[in-house]
C-alpha cells in the first residue's frame, strides 16, 4: 500500500470512541438525520409564531436575525470550545471525543453532522434561552432562524468534506476549512459563513506564491 493510500485511509477512518458499543452507535450519525430531527422542528416554532400574531415581514426579519445569532454562535463555539487545550488527561480525553477525533479523521463520513444526543440537548438550551431573553412569540422565529443556521453549518460541513464545490462561495468555504485542517487550526473557525473570521482577523492565510 502506498503512502497516499494509508493517508487517505487514516483520514477517512472512523475510530471506536468509546468501550460500549451502545456509546459508539451514537456517536456516528447518517447525514440525513439532523434534516429529519429539525426541519419538521424549524416549521414548527415558525408556524407557532405566526398564530401568535407575528406578520410575514416580522417572521422574516427575525428568522434572518436568528440565522445571524447562529453564525456568531458557530464561531465562537469552534474558536473557544472545539480548540480549548486541556492541560489533564481527562480533559485531553473530553477534547478528542468532542472534536479532536475530527482533526485526526476529517473524512469519517459518519462524524461530520453533531450527534442528536448533543444537538437536542443543545437546542433546547437555546430555545429556553431566547424565551427567557426575547420572550414570546418572538423567540419562535429567533429559534427557527438559529436551528436553520445550524443545519446550513452541518451540511456545509458535510459537503466541504466530501463534495467539490462548484460555486465560488462554495469553493471559497471549501478552501478555508481544508486550510484550518491541514495548514493552520488556529485560522479558519467559521464553516458556513467566514464573517467572523473577518470580523475577528482569523482568515486562514493563503501561502506566498
Amino acid at each position: 500500500m502506498s503512502n497516499s493510500q494509508q493517508r487517505s485511509q487514516q483520514l477517512s477512518a472512523s475510530p471506536q470512541l468509546f468501550e460500549s458499543a451502545f456509546l459508539n452507535f451514537f456517536s456516528r450519525v447518517h447525514p440525513a438525520i439532523p434534516a429529519i430531527v429539525f426541519v419538521p422542528a424549524v416549521v414548527a416554532v415558525e408556524w407557532l409564531g405566526a398564530d401568535r400574531g407575528l406578520g410575514v415581514l416580522e417572521l422574516v426579519l427575525l428568522t434572518a436575525g436568528g440565522i445571524a445569532i447562529w453564525t456568531a454562535t458557530e464561531y465562537w463555539l469552534h474558536r473557544l470550545l472545539f480548540h480549548w487545550e486541556p492541560d489533564n488527561a481527562f480533559g485531553r480525553r473530553l477534547h478528542f471525543i468532542i472534536h479532536g477525533v475530527h482533526h485526526d479523521h476529517p473524512n469519517d463520513r459518519l462524524r461530520l453532522v453533531m450527534p442528536p444526543a448533543v444537538s437536542i440537548p443543545l437546542a433546547a438550551l437555546f430555545l429556553l434561552g431566547f424565551t427567557a431573553l426575547f420572550g414570546t412569540p418572538v423567540a419562535y422565529p429567533l429559534f427557527a432562524g438559529f436551528i436553520a443556521g445550524y443545519l446550513a453549518y452541518d451540511y456545509t460541513h458535510y459537503h466541504v468534506h466530501h463534495h467539490t464545490p462548484t460555486t465560488e462561495f462554495g469553493k471559497r468555504l471549501r478552501e478555508q476549512h481544508m486550510r484550518h485542517h491541514f495548514q493552520d487550526h488556529r485560522f479558519g473557525f467559521g464553516v458556513s459563513s467566514p464573517i467572523w473570521d473577518a470580523v475577528f482577523r482569523t482568515l486562514p492565510r493563503q501561502r506566498r506564491r
